[in-house]
């Protein structure tokens, strides 16, 4: 399959919402959002790199999907956990699913899912551990400068 095959079921994923949305079923209103975007993109990685059995695009499409997944339950279900520690635990659990299909990324991944569990789950946490909580509070708030850099170094880094 070519590499056009990525952008091929990504235009199939962005018009599929589209059009659901500009149809206004009703047992979808829950999902004419930008978390189902999210996760149309991540299932479209997912679903090329699997077809493709090309597996550098399972972590970005496992990402995607992990950060709709829990953007949308956060907006939807009043029990979804609402803690920095899930995002580790996205991107630990997509380490793991690539290490399962190329046999790198195990120690990130086992890493990241410790971190995130011990995160999540621990009430009584050493006091050095404050600083990482303010940490991710500071990432969280101020995230879009994350892309804004990364936009401005693409635009000038030499090719």
């Amino acid at each position: 399959m070519k590499k056009n095959g990525l952008v091929a079921y990504l235009f199939i994923g962005i018009g599929i919402f589209f059009l659901l949305r500009e149809l206004k079923l009703p047992i979808l209103t829950d999902f004419y959002s930008w978390p189902t975007l999210l996760i149309l993109l991540g299932a479209a990685f997912l679903i090329y790199s699997f077809r493709a059995k090309d597996f550098s695009s399972v972590v970005p499409g496992v990402i995607l999907l992990g950060l709709g997944i829990h953007f949308h339950g956060l907006n939807h279900y009043p029990f979804w956990i609402d803690h920095w520690g899930v995002y580790p635990f996205i991107i630990s659990i997509a380490f793991l699913i690539r290490y399962f299909k190329t046999k790198t990324g195990l120690l990130p991944g086992l890493i990241l899912l410790a971190i995130a569990v011990f995160a999540v789950y621990v009430d009584n946490k050493p006091s050095w551990f404050s600083w990482i909580h303010e940490g991710m509070v500071f990432i969280e708030r101020f995230w879009p400068l994350l892309l804004i850099t990364i936009g401005i170094y693409m635009l000038w880094r030499k090719k």
